[in-house]
């Protein structure tokens, strides 16, 4: 089973760059985050004539997310996390596909740090966090799966020095990935690449793709049944060079159906 995760930023403006993505890599899985699309206006025929089921969470401008399976239709166990009655942003959904269960996730950017914008990253990834735990508990095989608005260390950014004090690099929320890590979540791309340089987004500004001033924002954790599984993970980086793309790159796995 090949699981993919993409922040497609904005599903409607890029839905040929997705599907031209969807037909060339046929992942069995993806994870889509950053829909900006209400629900209404998610494209579900365009990505159903492709041959993929679909469950979504959308929001007006901002957010949405989404998960895809080839041939069949994900079964929903949870949008949203606990924790927060008055959280309504569209930052988790999770679905089980062929004896797989999928969370599909959009951490917060909390930028400018700190602010209120940075508790409330805090806040959702100790929710996050939370959940894991749960699932872990589970013992099934499991894969988290999406943009999770952290670098985790400083080989997964070009430039440290240049991250310090962002949001997406400060200590309290490197040490929630470390956490997840220390908890029996596997680092797929970590777990078969250990020391190279991995980029999943580059932005806009300043040349970064040209420069290849990239960042790892985009991960896939595996659950302790599926690390044995796992057969291979990369980045379909050229997508990025793509006309009109996203900043971010497809990041994807390849699991076994057995151990």
């Amino acid at each position: 089973m090949k699981i993919a995760t993409f922040n497609v930023n904005g599903v409607n403006g890029r839905i040929d760059l997705l599907l031209r993505w969807l037909a060339e890599a046929e992942p069995n899985v993806v994870c889509l985050q950053e829909l900006k699309s209400t629900d209404e206006r998610f494209p579900e025929k365009a990505i159903e004539k492709a041959g993929y089921g679909a469950i979504w969470q959308g929001q007006k401008s901002w957010n949405g997310v989404a998960i895809l399976a080839r041939g069949t239709a994900p079964i929903e166990t949870r949008r949203g996390l606990l924790g927060d009655v008055d959280d309504l942003q569209s930052r988790y959904i999770e679905a089980a596909v062929n004896g797989v269960l999928i969370g599909c996730l959009y951490a917060p950017n909390g930028n400018p740090a700190p602010g209120p914008k940075f508790d409330y990253k805090l806040s959702w990834l100790k929710r996050f966090e939370t959940h894991a735990k749960q699932l872990k508990k589970l013992d099934l095989p499991i894969v988290l799966a999406g943009d999770f608005n952290i670098i985790p260390t400083d080989r997964d950014c070009y430039n440290p020095e240049r991250w310090r004090g962002d949001a997406l690099f400060r200590d309290e929320v490197k040490a929630s990935f470390a956490r997840l890590g220390r908890a029996g979540w596997t680092d797929a791309l970590r777990q078969l690449y250990p020391d190279e340089e991995i980029y999943t987004f580059w932005d806009y500004l300043r040349n970064a793709w040209g420069r290849n001033a990239g960042l790892r924002l985009d991960h896939l954790l595996l659950s302790p049944l599926l690390t044995g599984r796992l057969l291979s993970a990369g980045v379909d980086r050229h997508v990025r060079g793509w006309a009109h793309a996203s900043d971010h790159a497809p990041t994807w796995v390849e699991i076994a159906d057995e151990p």
